[in-house]
């Protein structure tokens, strides 16, 4: 195919380089690889006849660059939908520099936003990937909920091969709203996590549950008592959602356990903050609830990296 491309500006502050390393916190992820300076992913817009594969680099932190490795857009429409995901993917409409004074200004988060400046809020514009991603998250560690999301999206999902590699795209709500419940459970999903995502394909197919139709609500709390009428979903998993794909800024999942941990180590405790204290904490960021749960998010990953290198002096 002939090499086609375009480019997206992006907004200070921005660092590719920063997202790219949050991206490759675990070696597990199936559904983009981090290749140098740049990454790649296999995705399908809405209503297009085939997915495509993209390749997106940014050498200025200036402007996305994107170029497309396989299955070149048909329309204008099909474009403008890929240019949507991936500003939605990286936050690119989000105005940062508020957010990046707020949290200079304090001494908890102070030296995690220098450190981490430019990292925009990594998100799951896929409704339906992201509904899975939280459900099989729930109650299980981080690196056995990868391998859940693994397992479901080699089974399930369509994959694209391209130089002697595979890249893959989660599954369409198609593909798992009639999965048979023992195949779900021999992925080692729980009986409860396969019959609550296979309800939500079954929805998502039916057209009774969308991004698009959360998001026409126009206010984050009702589209959160739609998600939690759906079985199993909670407040947990409607805060997690509402943070990674419906983009609303004052998410905060306050049962979080790694939210805890994160909380935790920053304030030097010897127990785990209550539910009062982390409200108190949280008070001062009011309206980047979102973006401080993700940034103590990805200190427990800095701090693990940093006590590996120490280790391995």
């Amino acid at each position: 195919m002939p090499d086609l491309s375009f480019e997206l500006p992006v907004s200070q502050p921005f660092r590719f380089q920063r997202c790219l390393e949050y991206m490759t916190r675990s070696p597990l992820e199936c559904l983009y690889e981090v290749d140098g300076d740049k990454v790649i992913r296999l995705i399908r817009a809405e209503g297009a006849a085939e997915s495509a594969l993209l390749e997106i680099s940014c050498p200025d932190d200036r402007a996305l660059r994107v170029r497309f490795l396989q299955g070149a857009p048909q329309s204008d429409a099909e474009l403008s939908r890929i240019q949507s995901y991936i500003r939605d993917w990286f936050d690119l409409e989000r105005d940062l520099a508020p957010w990046q004074r707020l949290a200079e200004a304090g001494p908890v988060l102070g030296p995690l936003a220098r450190s981490m400046y430019g990292l925009r809020l990594i998100g799951i514009p896929d409704l339906f990937e992201a509904l899975c991603w939280a459900i099989a998250g729930q109650q299980v560690n981080l690196a056995f909920a990868y391998k859940l999301k693994r397992r479901l999206t080699e089974a399930y999902g369509e994959a694209a091969d391209r130089e002697g590699r595979t890249y893959r795209r989660f599954p369409d709500p198609a593909a798992l709203a009639g999965a048979d419940p023992g195949e779900l459970q021999a992925l080692q999903l729980t009986k409860t996590k396969a019959a609550a995502i296979r309800e939500v394909a079954a929805l998502m197919q039916r057209g009774e549950l969308s991004r698009a139709a959360l998001l026409a609500l126009g206010d984050f709390d009702a589209a959160e008592r739609e998600l939690v009428r759906v079985r199993g979903i909670g407040p947990w998993t409607a805060h997690y959602v509402r943070m990674r794909c419906l983009r609303d800024p004052r998410a905060f999942p306050i049962g979080d356990a790694g939210l805890h941990n994160a909380v935790k180590a920053q304030l030097g405790l010897d127990r785990k903050p209550t539910p009062q204290e982390l409200q108190s904490l949280f008070a001062g960021w009011a309206g980047w609830e979102a973006y401080a749960t993700f940034y103590l998010w990805h200190s427990l990953y800095e701090l693990k990296t940093a006590a590996l290198g120490k280790d391995n002096r």
